[in-house]
């Protein structure tokens, strides 16, 4: 049976003009942080569209009622250090009761390809939704690593979340997880000879840490 490819592209103007602001080179590390955990929190209403409703029996000040409330089941969001815990706070916001795994890669500059140094995740992962989050989706080899951890660890129902997409890391993870949903604020132009997002925000790592000067 074929599996539907998903690309959803978050275009609400608060979040496009944040991202905007992200992109240029001026915007300070504790602003750009700020962004970082704004938009996050804006797109994870989009992320979690599809989620159950059950009816459930309350009473208000007025009367006894049936009234919806999220089924039952696991949250778990997995940030890929380091970049990804920008985005974690905003998301948690919004669902402050989920469960967090963590996941570290670091690149090889010279093949561009993700190796991990770090993984903790929560017990009875496959039993609830998974969602993956990195700023960045270039080359896609990192969203491939950790989607292919996630799996191996018995994860089923991945969603992968981020800030920015380019068609070279979408048609990857396409090809290699057709059933994992992408969630993007915009799809950008490519990648450069170094690998990097082009137009971008240039390194959202060291954008997000300070640890580069922005010129």
């Amino acid at each position: 049976m074929a599996v539907e490819k998903k690309l959803i592209i978050t275009d609400h103007p608060l979040i496009q003009h944040k991202l905007t602001l992200m992109r240029n080179h001026e915007t300070p590390t504790n602003l750009f942080r700020s962004l970082l955990k704004e938009i996050s929190l804006l797109m994870t209403h989009e992320v979690f569209q599809g989620l159950r409703l059950e009816t459930t029996i309350i009473k208000t000040p007025i009367q006894v009622i049936e009234a919806p409330t999220l089924s039952q089941h696991q949250i778990c969001f997995v940030p890929i250090m380091r970049a990804g815990n920008g985005m974690l706070d905003g998301m948690m916001e919004i669902i402050p009761d989920a469960k967090v795994g963590h996941i570290g890669l670091y690149r090889d500059e010279k093949t561009l390809k993700a190796h991990h140094y770090y993984i903790k995740l929560p017990e009875k992962i496959s039993e609830g939704m998974v969602v993956a989050i990195d700023p960045m989706l270039a080359t896609g080899n990192s969203a491939d690593k950790a989607i292919t951890i996630l799996k191996e660890a018995g994860a089923k129902n991945i969603i992968f979340a981020c800030l920015l997409a380019v068609p070279e890391g979408v048609d990857l993870i396409h090809q290699k997880h057709p059933e994992v949903p992408i969630y993007t604020c915009c799809l950008d132009e490519g990648l450069n000879e170094l690998g990097y997002i082009v137009p971008g925000l240039g390194d959202a790592g060291d954008r997000l840490y300070g640890t580069i000067p922005l010129s």
